[in-house]
């Protein structure tokens, strides 16, 4: 698991153990090693260390690339050094795969940032692909890079597009994830940072969905190697906003608006069709349930990070 160690990686990783795999977690840091199911092997390496990337897939039958990058809007601020970094450790990596006979490579990209600004939405898998974000173009010759490989040497991937995940290890105090960094300034008692006018819009599923569909693709030997992951219905962030309230059970979180920002799409919606009928996978956590469930894990966990593991008081 590249890139095992972050908010994906660790929920995925701790599946994969409860099902009873053999998984090796390999990432730069774990800054949240106490999370990880006690069987997972862990494995420290830089992305562009090949030798370390050859030692972590050894003896693999499949791996996971989860290795993310930066944001989409931070990558704009260089692009050059967002497109000179994963694409070409991802190379490395394939060259890798096809040396060890790995059986599989299942990829991470990104339905949210891959797209660009769409004709209409909800957004299918055939829709053009025109990036507004360096991150978004990363992801993207990462894509075609998989399909080079195969049409050269025959390696097996699948590349899952993901919306907008959000649940437990999603840590919110570095600008990824809206929902995750929402409840994390909540219980900290700061505004929340409202982009525009709050009338962007996007998908939203909670992290147990997108985990069933990684193990749901992992024996998939169809045709379809590029599906979207997506709940198929848009929120926007004053919408997301309304819903955390009532989850929290207050009237009203404090609000601070900010300039629009180049590298967000004003709507971004995935079509499902496809990963429900070839993989039967659909989301089965409705948002309420799993914004609940998000708020108890991170008042839980800033409790214990504070070092007195005393609970945070309910917000009101």
């Amino acid at each position: 698991m590249l890139g095992g160690a972050g908010f994906l990686g660790l929920n995925l990783c701790n599946r994969l153990a409860q099902s009873g795999a053999e998984v090796t977690c390999f990432s730069r840091s774990h800054t949240q090693a106490e999370a990880l199911d006690r069987r997972v092997a862990r494995v420290t390496g830089q992305f562009a260390d090949r030798l370390a990337i050859a030692n972590a897939v050894e003896r693999q039958d499949i791996v996971f690339h989860l290795i993310a990058g930066s944001i989409p809007e931070s990558s704009n601020r260089d692009p050059s050094a967002e497109l000179a970094a994963a694409p070409i450790a991802t190379l490395h990596l394939l060259e890798i795969c096809r040396s060890a006979r790995i059986k599989k490579v299942v990829f991470a990209s990104s339905g949210g940032a891959i797209y660009g600004i769409p004709r209409a939405t909800p957004i299918p898998e055939q829709a053009p692909t025109n990036p507004i974000s360096a991150y978004g173009i990363s992801k993207l010759m990462i894509e075609k890079s998989f399909y080079l490989y195969r049409h050269l040497h025959g390696i097996d991937y699948q590349i899952l597009r993901i919306a907008n995940p959000y649940g437990r290890f999603q840590l919110g105090n570095k600008h990824q994830g809206l929902i995750g960094s929402y409840i994390h300034r909540a219980l900290a008692n700061l505004p929340l940072e409202v982009w525009g006018t709050g009338e962007v819009v996007r998908d939203f599923l909670h992290i147990d969905d997108v985990s069933d569909a990684f193990l749901a693709a992992i024996p998939y030997d169809g045709p379809h190697k590029v599906m979207n992951v997506g709940s198929g219905a848009g929120l926007s962030v004053n919408q997301i906003i309304a819903e955390l309230e009532r989850a929290f059970g207050c009237d009203l979180l404090p609000c601070v608006h900010k300039p629009s920002r180049a590298a967000d799409v004003p709507a971004n919606v995935l079509d499902t069709t496809l990963i429900r009928s070839e993989l039967g996978w659909q989301p089965r956590i409705a948002l309420r349930e799993g914004l609940i469930s998000t708020i108890a894990w991170m008042r839980a966990h800033l409790a214990e990070a504070s070092g007195d593991g005393s609970p945070l008081p309910f917000i009101r």
